[in-house]
């Protein structure tokens, strides 16, 4: 239950980067030598991607201040003795494939019910080509049984945005029998590229392309994962629903690539300031200071859109604390994540008593002169996102707001609701 109200005040340090955090726990697995990795994530999609790790013969070891991979090599990777279990967790699902494309044996990936919903053909496609032979349920849904094996090397040019399609192709790349070329007409996140060449993989970057070199020796780091850019996004958000607020979120992950959201904020009126920042790992990071003001609202396009996947939920729902609204286009992509985020969203934000219009690729969310949002009982659909969402636009409406499901947040932020009420001084 959320009871509107209060201010949003202090200084937090947020759990390790979710996307970063899955991306160094493969390439550590891979790696000669122990790697270790602290402020891992502490979201359920990346204890997932090490239990996998663990059935492919990686030694995990997980400790109170990150996590210690002990890798086999590029080529030390095991037969697992039973299904590798995703659960809830795409990207474990979609780079792993990339990885077991170039192993030796037959591997079976599945998830829960709802990974086993989400389609899996733009991942499964480049990959055959490649060589690898992949079934799959239903034609592209998990599980997905992988028989790997020698890769070919492939230009390839991505249909649709995706960074976790990138890094399954780059990943399948350090298996094949030449360099291959991933092609982007709008450039999504670098993570991967950035953990490739931390562990000592051969990886160019020009116009647009991407290109690994194969079979490099990727030798274990000691690496710090910065704290989660996306999960700060709701609690910039609270502060500027809430008057009088003031926050400070230290050693955050300011990646370009993930940035763009900063800017939009700024965009709207907001004062969100980077007072420090450096590199660390290959990875920009700073703190990132926010206090209250009036929102202008603003219009997401088609080509910012991919920059803010994860974050435009969280946009979407501050458009009833803006002047003009928030318009969102080009987001296909969130018809198939872990619900139908457009939907889905729209679903609650209507229940509060917003107006919200639907696009294909997007949706509107009506301003202040639409009336204020009240509270309700709002369903998340089991998507950590929404539930998030849907939590700090309640602390801008009138009356008490239930969110079911809530515990579906431990996804990606499993300390949002402890975070979120020590600020609020709870």
């Amino acid at each position: 239950m959320i009871s509107p109200g209060g201010t949003i005040n202090g200084t937090v340090e947020l759990p390790g980067d979710k996307s970063i955090s899955h991306r160094y726990a493969i390439l550590a697995a891979l790696a000669e030598g122990a790697s270790e990795i602290a402020n891992y994530a502490s979201a359920a999609d990346c204890a997932s991607t090490l239990s996998c790790l663990r059935c492919l013969g990686a030694e995990v070891e997980t400790n109170h201040s990150g996590v210690r991979i002990t890798g086999k090599g590029l080529r030390g990777l095991q037969p697992p003795r039973r299904e590798l279990d995703a659960e809830n967790s795409g990207s474990t699902m979609r780079m792993l494939s990339g990885v077991l494309a170039g192993q030796p044996f037959v591997s079976k990936l599945t998830g829960d019910e709802s990974l086993r919903r989400r389609p899996m053909r733009r991942v499964m496609e480049p990959l055959r080509q490649m060589g690898a032979e992949i079934r799959a349920s239903d034609g592209d849904r998990a599980p997905l049984e992988i028989h790997g094996g020698a890769l070919r090397a492939m230009d390839y040019t991505t249909p649709i945005p995706s960074a976790q399609v990138k890094s399954a192709i780059l990943l399948a790349g350090l298996y094949a029998d030449g360099a291959s070329t991933v092609r982007e007409a709008v450039r999504t996140r670098d993570h991967t590229e950035i953990a490739l060449r931390e562990f000592g993989a051969a990886i160019e970057r020009e116009n647009g392309a991407v290109l690994i070199h194969p079979r490099p020796k990727l030798t274990a780091r000691r690496l710090i994962v910065p704290g989660d850019l996306s999960g700060a996004v709701f609690l910039i958000a609270a502060a500027l629903i809430l008057p009088g607020s003031e926050m400070t979120l230290r050693n955050v992950g300011l990646n370009p690539t993930r940035a763009r959201v900063l800017d939009f904020f700024s965009s709207m009126g907001a004062p969100v300031r980077v007072p420090s920042l450096q590199m660390r790992d290959g990875e920009l990071v700073g703190d990132i200071s926010v206090k209250y003001a009036p929102l202008a609202g603003g219009v997401v396009s088609t080509a910012q859109a991919p920059e803010m996947i994860d974050e435009l939920p969280m946009l979407a729902a501050l458009g009833p604390f803006t002047e003009q609204g928030i318009e969102i286009r080009g987001a296909q992509e969130l018809r198939v994540k872990e619900s139908d985020r457009i939907a889905t969203l729209a679903e609650g934000l209507r229940l509060m008593g917003a107006q919200v219009e639907e696009f294909p690729d997007g949706m509107r969310v009506e301003g202040r002169r639409a009336g204020q949002l009240r509270g309700a009982k709002v369903e998340p659909r089991g998507d950590h996102r929404i539930a998030m969402a849907l939590s700090v636009a309640a602390l801008g409406a009138e009356g008490d707001t239930v969110v079911r499901d809530a515990g579906c947040v431990s996804v990606s932020f499993p300390q949002f609701y402890a975070t979120l009420s020590h600020l609020r001084g709870a």
